[in-house]
């Protein structure tokens, strides 16, 4: 079992996110991932999602307990009972994923509740291109197996980790270029200096797929690289 902390004794919540999936036109692994990690960046910059806005009260419920998030997939006339929810669409290249904001654990809406978690499955027609080293990037751990809806989770946790780190002005900056953002799987010889470098690391509470404590992603934006090889 994960260990117990204050985050445990609160109420939990929980942000859904939604992927687009249509059988006909899936969309592309990794446009799924950065897409999902973009929406999770748009909700928290949402003014809704601050101070007195009419998602606030239920963003910081989920920032005390433990963030959690969970991909659900929907297609035809699901994804548009989906998108008459409140919400925010995310599109990529050609992935959509459509973001919340924060439920109860066991408060979905009926027609997100009936959306299935499996099945999100998804592969890269072509090996995604070389990130480029001044734009964000989410490295995924190389040694771990996860679904598809599990790593966009996970992209969404890292993305989160980037935004709290970033000083104000970071975070203006890196909102007015739409959240541009690469998420790779990490080179095996890279990772273990990733993973001390100092940069936001998403551990994984264990709740599904993978064992408690495991490291899944390591935020790098070039503003907190910065600062690390400052420190």
């Amino acid at each position: 079992m994960p260990p117990s902390d204050s985050r445990d004794e609160a109420p939990q919540f929980v942000l859904p996110l939604v992927v687009r999936i249509e059988r006909a036109a899936p969309p592309a692994r990794t446009d799924a991932l950065e897409t999902a990690a973009r929406a999770v960046l748009v909700l928290l910059a949402d003014e809704r999602a601050a101070g007195d806005g009419e998602w606030a009260e239920a963003v910081r419920n989920w920032e005390d307990a433990r963030i959690r998030k969970v991909v659900r997939r929907a297609r035809g006339a699901e994804w548009r009972r989906a998108e008459a929810l409140p919400g925010i669409t995310v599109t990529g290249k050609a992935a959509q994923v459509r973001v919340f904001p924060p439920v109860p654990l066991d408060g979905w809406p009926k027609d997100l509740a009936k959306l299935q978690v499996s099945g999100t499955e998804l592969d890269d027609p072509e090996p995604p291109v070389a990130a480029e080293s001044a734009q964000p990037v989410l490295w995924l751990n190389p040694a771990l197996e996860m679904s598809a809806g599990k790593t966009m989770a996970q992209a969404g946790h890292g993305a989160q980790l980037a935004w709290w780190a970033l000083p104000a002005a970071e975070r203006t900056a890196w909102r007015d270029t739409g959240f541009a953002l690469c998420v790779r799987t990490a080179d095996p010889a890279d990772w273990a200096r990733l993973t001390g470098s100092g940069l936001p690391l998403v551990r994984d509470a264990g709740f599904t797929e993978i064992a408690p404590g495991s490291c899944t992603v390591v935020a790098d934006h070039p503003a907190l690289r910065q600062g690390v090889s400052d420190g």
